[in-house]
């Protein structure tokens, strides 16, 4: 059996992976290693939990051993889809570099560029980024690619997914043609087939398992609930989740909640604390010091129930989480490896469970397709018909957003009028009813003076005001825009013809 002393690292990173309790790789580790250390391009496809993060980490730290960083020019480049996934690369690089002198920076959304700045101007050896906040600092000027010796690309799918690819071409050119690449993905698209084919040089190809296939040790388990009523089905669906949990007692020691909605995470997060349960969301709209500190929490094990967008299903490692909720059934069929793959790491037991209703009936079909086998079919718990029963029913949810939208007219549309019940307001009532106004008004009380204005003089912008008014008079009258009352009468020519029109033109006689 190959162990981490056979792999031909550092003896620095030996020591720090010793101390870490590791002793015997994984094989996409054994295999991805020693490859890297001897200068290959590196492809390598392992699903999610195998440990592709140490797989790059322990050979860059050794090749890096030998050189010195230069000011804002970095020595190697880690590239990471979310800022999740670039701390916690940034997190296995103070692990496993803690007995050199190597030095890192983290360049993420949320965070000052001033800090960022100061430690690109001191040199890095190792910078870690997501693509967007690393082109960022580039166009301002303040970072320099043409230094990379080393560039890694992890979690590749997912940042084609994300529509990074784009950006992961331009940051491909900026580095030289001579770096050595290493690329991770847990599946491979034929977008990411031919990015590998254009910037890998006769890269050596580690699959150590069949693309999107789930690991041994999780237990799947798919609850098909039937709405009693359409608005019910958001609420019924928080009660099956809540009667799942519950079932599982004391084994469910903590767990992830996967929604495909942002608006979706924060509702069931509210719905699980108002029933008591000890739960916080995280999703892309959060400020990145709450994501974290939420993050910390449910590591150290303060927070019970994360509930989380995609931002949480590829390549978080928090080996201890022991169950996996889909509270919807993902879109995309490769999520849902992504997401249980959060459980049952590191060769310890997991559960899945995943929530479906009628209109999740493609997407099911999709993910069977992928993993080419059934879903296991369970049925709801004890508790939960009780729970169902007393769910009251959601308003109608948008699903584009909840804000009202304002609608647009065409020019010289009428605006749509008030509904028989809608309020009317006090100008409006008195202009509709001055008869009312007068005979409503105390009978004691003096009629008011009018105040005369006095007249202003005549501008030339005033004039040519009001001969546009009179071109548009007509239009007005049939839009309701005009400012003339409806019942006053039309002013024209009438009886009285101009005399200039009424002269004779004769020609003069030869």
């Amino acid at each position: 059996m190959t162990k981490f002393t056979d792999l031909k690292l550092d003896p620095k990173v030996l020591k720090a992976v010793t101390e870490a309790g590791y002793e015997t790789p994984t094989p996409i580790q054994a295999q991805a290693i020693p490859e890297a250390l001897e200068g290959r391009d590196v492809l390598g496809i392992a699903q999610t939990g195998t440990g592709k993060t140490a797989s790059f980490t322990l050979p860059l730290i050794t090749r890096l051993s030998r050189g010195r960083a230069r000011a804002r020019m970095p020595r190697s480049l880690v590239l990471a889809p979310t800022r999740e996934l670039a701390a916690q690369v940034a997190e296995n690089f103070d692990i496993y570099a803690k007995h050199t002198k190597l030095t890192k920076a983290l360049l993420i959304g949320g965070v000052s560029f001033a800090e960022q700045d100061k430690l690109i101007d001191r040199g890095v050896d190792v910078l870690i980024a997501t693509p967007g906040r690393l082109l960022d600092h580039f166009e301002r000027g303040k970072l320099l690619l043409t230094g990379v010796e080393v560039m890694v690309v992890d979690e590749a799918d997912r940042m084609l997914d994300m529509g990074f690819i784009p950006d992961i071409e331009r940051i491909f050119q900026l580095t030289p043609f001579t770096r050595q690449t290493l690329f991770f993905s847990a599946t491979m698209a034929s977008e990411i087939e031919r990015i590998t084919n254009m910037f890998l040089s006769n890269p050596v190809r580690i699959e150590v398992a069949r693309q999107a296939t789930t690991a041994e040790t999780i237990e799947q388990q798919l609850i098909e609930l039937s709405p009693t009523r359409r608005d019910r089905a958001f609420a019924e669906k928080r009660a099956l989740l809540r009667a799942l949990i519950e079932s599982e007692g004391e084994a469910c020691t903590n767990a992830i909640i996967f929604c495909n909605r942002k608006i979706d995470v924060d509702v069931v997060a509210k719905s699980l604390k108002k029933h008591g349960f000890d739960a916080a969301p995280i999703h892309g709209d959060l400020d990145q010091s709450v994501r974290t500190r939420t993050l910390e929490g449910f590591r150290d094990g303060s927070i019970r129930l994360l509930i989380a967008s995609d931002v949480a299903a590829r390549g978080l490692d928090i080996p201890a989480v022991s169950h996996v909720f889909n509270f919807d059934v993902p879109s995309h069929s490769e999520d849902y490896v992504h997401r249980i793959g959060r459980t049952g790491r590191a060769g310890r037991k997991g559960k899945a469970f995943t929530i479906a209703t009628p209109s999740d009936d493609k997407y099911l079909a999709a993910i069977e397709s992928l993993l080419q086998k059934p879903l296991p079919r369970g049925s709801a718990p004890e508790g939960y018909a009780e729970a169902a029963a007393s769910a009251k029913p959601d308003r109608k949810r948008s699903e584009k957003s909840d804000k009202p939208t304002r609608s647009r007219r065409t020019r010289g549309e009428r605006a749509p009028k008030p509904q028989d019940d809608a309020p009317v307001t006090e100008v409006e009532e008195t202009a509709a009813q001055p008869e009312m106004a007068e005979a409503t008004a105390p009978r004691d009380e003096a009629p008011r003076e009018e105040k005369v204005r006095e007249p202003r003089p005549e501008s030339r912008n005033d004039r040519s005001h009001d001969r546009g008014n009179d071109r548009n008079g007509d239009r007005g009258d049939r839009n309701g825009r005009g400012r003339r009352n409806r019942d006053e009468p039309v002013v024209g020519m009438g009886d009285h013809v101009p005399d200039f029109l009424l002269r004779e033109f004769r020609a003069k006689a030869s």
